[in-house]
């Protein structure tokens, strides 16, 4: 048994392609992975297998080529793109005698690396003591357990059971935390309910483009940058939509292949921003060759969380990197509109998207024509306040004639409000 070393980023990536030829861009983005998380690529060791192997995942004879790998360049840790056991981590690293880490504990590096609030650091630290939880028998000689001998038999706790007991308590703080830092989360999503303020998430693989976009919609200073998952915060900002009263849009963290179980869970109450959004706005890099790999792995985790029914509008970022792209509006065969293309970076293309957006709130609308009298002034200024009058004469009784459009809510609303306005409606 060694002692793990508890620094060191030079590293040797591995990647078996199970059962098959493997993705080259599966490889590319699994090697800015290791650079996103701080590691330092030595060397890239490639197999195939048609299944893992139960002991070491990989085969005998290419566990050996790691081997010498690690040797050669003086690695101090192995990292697998593939999800691996807890006893094939410790057999691993047996092996190799260095750190093993598979994709799910890199990812979980980057988040607890990315996190800057308050809910976005438990939510990570949840998600690593319920990784780690599964992994305390491995290769730190402080676990051992007590040894048999003259004055050390007898009750007591092992070192291993000590470890296990103190993560179980700070895995229930957290999640008591995570719980109250819900039901706050809850509140705002009820007064936004209250106040009928629609909200528009959105999704897309990380690195998309969402925060560039989310800050070039509301003017916002949310962090953005070219590297994976720049920001895992949800944020929400009011977006004024002409005509269509406001929205509220949610910057929300990025999706990933094989996204661990585990983040998906801690991060339940951020995603439920997204399950519980009005509309999705679909965030797809369009100079990526593996845009369709991309939406379709976005489409399993937002099925995860109970949000594949919400109705999306798919934006195609990054047009400036495709040449002869102009920007572009699609619709389907009833005219409604399903696709924007633009550039988040440059603004080519937003008016498009807030036309789509206006459009697709504008179909839950209705149009009134009231007439009111000279003493109904409030009535007309509050029509002028919460609707959009369309038209407007007056009578020969100082009254008003009004065509009004507003959405259905807001009407419902207002009704409940002036329930005597209804008399005023001229069928």
């Amino acid at each position: 048994m060694f002692e793990r070393p508890r620094s060191g980023e030079r590293a040797v990536l591995v990647h078996i392609d199970l059962g098959g030829a493997g993705d080259p861009d599966e490889l590319e983005e699994f090697t800015d992975l290791a650079i996103s998380a701080g590691a330092d690529p030595l060397e890239f060791i490639r197999g195939s297998r048609q299944h893992p192997d139960p002991r070491l995942f990989v085969g005998r004879g290419k566990a050996q080529e790691i081997k010498q790998a690690v040797l050669a360049t003086q690695a101090e840790l192995v990292i697998f793109n593939h999800s691996l056991s807890p006893s094939q981590e410790r057999n691993l690293e047996r092996e190799f005698d260095c750190r093993v880490v598979d994709r799910t504990g890199l990812i979980l590096d980057i988040f607890a690396q990315r996190a800057r609030s308050f809910e976005g650091k438990l939510q990570v630290e949840l998600a690593q003591l319920q990784h780690l939880s599964t992994r305390l028998v491995r290769g730190w000689t402080h676990l051992e357990r007590q040894k048999g001998g003259i004055g050390l038999r007898g009750p007591g706790e092992t070192q291993l059971e000590s470890d296990r007991r103190l993560l179980n308590q700070r895995i229930e703080q957290i999640k008591r935390r995570l719980n109250r830092v819900e039901s706050q989360r809850e509140q705002g999503r009820r007064g936004r309910e209250r106040a009928e303020v629609p909200t528009v998430s959105l999704v897309g693989y990380t690195n998309a483009g969402k925060s560039t976009l989310f800050n070039a919609l509301v003017g916002s200073g949310v962090y953005a940058a070219d590297q994976l998952f720049a920001t895992l915060d949800p944020t929400l900002r009011r977006l004024e939509l002409k005509g269509e009263g406001a929205v509220v849009i949610a910057d929300t963290v990025g999706f990933i292949s094989n996204l661990p179980h585990d983040l998906v869970a801690a991060f339940r109450s951020t995603l439920q921003e997204t399950s519980e959004a009005s509309l999705l706005l679909h965030v797809v890099d369009a100079a990526s060759h593996r845009r369709a790999h991309c939406k379709a792995e976005v489409n399993d985790v937002l099925a995860q969380i109970g949000a594949a029914e919400i109705q999306q509008i798919e934006v195609y970022n990054k047009i400036d990197l495709l040449e002869g792209t102009q920007p572009r509006l699609e619709r389907n065969e009833q005219g409604l509109p399903v696709r924007v293309w633009l550039s988040a970076a440059s603004g080519a293309g937003l008016d498009l998207l807030l036309q789509a957006l206006g459009e697709h709130f504008r179909r839950s609308h209705v149009r009134q024509r009231l007439r009111l009298d000279a003493r109904d002034g409030r009535w007309h200024a509050l029509l002028h306040r919460r609707g959009q009058v369309l038209d407007e004469s007056g009578t020969d009784e100082g009254g008003w004639e009004m065509d009004v459009d507003m959405s259905e809510r807001e009407l419902d609303r207002l009704l409940k409000e002036e329930p005597e306005l209804r008399g005023c409606f001229i069928e």
